[in-house]
């Protein structure tokens, strides 16, 4: 009997450590098929001038922007500064989310998870870039360097 109960205390324990909210890995429906959208190729040719490994996700970056209503040359850009589009990542961790601690099963459950975290966390939602980039990163030049890599995949 007691080996039951502190069975059972375990797994309740277990349980309870388990957070409660989980950010989506990607679209909860098929995602779309991006190839003749236009942003497609502005975001490939970016990434592949540089061979940078993002190349390979850019489905990923525009359902994750169209998903979260984000600038769609905002993720490509975040991870372009922090890890030249996933040359310089470690555990998928394209971004440098959490100070480069985090870890993702794939490149694009770390597209979506940034992604939802910029549109839903009460630390980036609701602001503007310079703001939500100032946020993301408070090193003075950093919004600049964002927004210059923003304009070179397309200026809007």
């Amino acid at each position: 009997m007691r080996r039951l109960v502190s069975s059972g205390m375990v797994v309740f324990a277990g349980m309870v450590s388990i957070p409660i909210a989980v950010a989506p890995q990607g679209a909860a429906g098929p995602v779309a098929d991006y190839r003749n959208d236009p942003r497609f190729e502005k975001i490939r040719s970016f990434f592949s001038k540089a061979d940078c490994p993002a190349q390979a996700y850019v489905h990923a970056f525009l359902d994750a922007a169209d998903t979260y209503d984000l600038d769609w040359r905002l993720l490509p850009s975040l991870s372009f500064v922090e890890s030249t589009g996933g040359k310089a990542a470690r555990n998928n961790n394209f971004f440098g989310w959490d100070s480069g601690r985090a870890e993702f099963s794939t490149p694009s459950a770390a597209i979506h998870e940034v992604g939802y975290r910029l549109a839903h966390s009460i630390l980036y939602r609701d602001k503007d870039l310079d703001t939500l980039l100032n946020t993301y990163n408070p090193l003075p030049e950093y919004a600049q360097k964002v927004k210059s890599v923003m304009r070179r995949i397309a200026s809007q």
